[in-house]
């Protein structure tokens, strides 16, 4: 005993450092971790950034798009470093939405933004971003059917069962800022002092590209060399490559580029099929996602590719791209005045999902998807049937409702298309 004694005594403050981490539950894996924390490779460094957290599948920094339903479809939210492609709707009213909303997460999380356009003056784009619902008292805002606002959160329980207390509630509101993902309202902007405080650069094509420029042939236009040294540079002199991490606090460059390849960036690919700088869009794309792999970045790019008539090129754009989402608007079609598209605006396509160090993409299991804009919120929801198909419905009507789903498949001949019989 007295062995065991002068034992405890000669190492009395491991002993102590021992008995206050099993106190605490502490693993040793755990006491280094403050100590990784503090050094630049550390993970942990990485997931402290507001506005992200890490995916559950691959670990992958992720950012939200401002939409959390839309954050849910592409696994979580998109991932730092890639390239989020839009696929503009036809006549261009739903696709900047999703733009917008992608702008406004990265103000409430204090991210830094880049906005590229050949259209808009940044500057005013960033005045018609939604306003964001942060608390609870913008619920009201948020939830037009809801009754009585001011009760306390004990009063709301479920009163169909027992059991279904005990199960947690969905986050159907508007979340604090510390949350992943933010609920905006589209009826209203963002207050001018949450612009004043963010910090910005804009890049307007007309302001930085002169009228008569000399462009050579096969090459990038003159309008993507410049938005690329813009973008190479914002990221060198900001940090965002990371560069000098013991001066700068780490922090994410969202970039948002809007209508990318068309003619008013000065590229001719939406205007004839044999274009005379058909590769310049995709070396821009090539260069931009090279730029992105390496830096703590991610980027939103709205581009009409209705508009490209060489489906070789979309093709290509696609490959170039990490995530790829499609807005296929009712307006102008047969299924504006089709009763069982009534309740929606248009339909939503996933065609794209990235996987990363893969080789191949990832595709979206969910296919019928559609989205309609209400007064104050832009909603995706599943495309659902209506109860009872009246006798006022078409027969061609109700086969033409499964119709935006197929996609072909690994089949060969018809079949891959969805028709019954084979064609060699």
């Amino acid at each position: 005993m007295a062995a065991v004694g002068s034992c405890a005594s000669g190492s009395g403050t491991t002993g102590s450092v021992g008995a206050a981490a099993a106190s605490k539950n502490v693993t040793s894996f755990q006491r280094k971790g403050p100590r990784a924390s503090g050094t630049d490779s550390g993970g942990s460094r990485l997931v402290s950034i507001a506005g992200t957290r890490p995916s559950v599948r691959n670990g992958q920094l992720l950012v939200s798009t401002g939409l959390p339903a839309l954050d849910q479809l592409l696994g979580g939210g998109l991932a730092v470093g890639t390239v989020l492609l839009i696929e503009e709707d036809k006549y261009n009213v739903y696709s900047p939405l999703l733009f917008k909303y992608f702008l406004a997460e990265g103000i409430i999380n204090g991210h830094t933004l880049l906005v590229a356009s050949a259209k808009e003056n940044p500057a005013d784009i960033l005045q018609e971003l939604p306003a964001p619902l942060l608390d609870d008292n913008c619920k009201k805002e948020f939830d037009e059917d809801a009754g009585d606002h001011k009760a306390p959160d004990s009063n709301i329980k479920m009163k169909i069962a027992w059991r279904y207390q005990l199960l947690p509630k969905m986050e159907a509101g508007p979340v604090s800022s510390s949350r992943f993902g933010h609920y905006y309202d589209a009826s209203k902007k963002i207050p001018p002092e949450l612009l004043k405080a963010s910090k910005w650069h804009g890049f307007f094509l007309p302001e930085k590209v002169p009228s008569t420029v000399n462009i050579e042939p096969c090459s990038l236009t003159h309008g993507y060399i410049e938005l690329l040294r813009f973008i190479q540079k914002v990221i060198y002199e900001e940090g965002f490559d990371g560069s000098n991490p013991q001066k700068k606090q780490k922090n994410i460059l969202r970039i948002g580029i809007q209508s990318l390849g068309s003619p008013l960036w000065g590229d001719d690919v939406c205007c004839t099929q044999h274009c005379a700088s058909s590769h310049s869009l995709t070396k821009f794309l090539y260069v931009l996602r090279g730029l992105l792999r390496t830096s703590l970045s991610a980027c939103i790019i709205t581009m009409p590719t209705h508009l490209i008539q060489n489906k070789a090129i979309i093709a290509r754009i696609t490959n170039l791209s990490d995530t790829v989402v499609h807005l296929e608007s009712f307006i102008g079609s047969d299924r504006e005045t089709n009763p069982l598209y009534k309740d929606y605006h248009g339909l939503i396509h996933i065609r794209q999902i990235p996987r990363l160090n893969n080789l191949i993409c990832d595709v979206s299991e969910v296919k019928d998807l559609a989205f309609k804009l209400k007064r104050k919120s832009f909603t995706i929801e599943r495309l659902h049937l209506p109860p009872d198909l009246s006798d006022t419905v078409s027969r061609s009507s109700k086969q033409d409702l499964a119709e935006p789903a197929k996609l072909p498949g690994p089949g060969c001949g018809m079949t891959a298309g969805g028709k019954k019989h084979l064609d060699f």
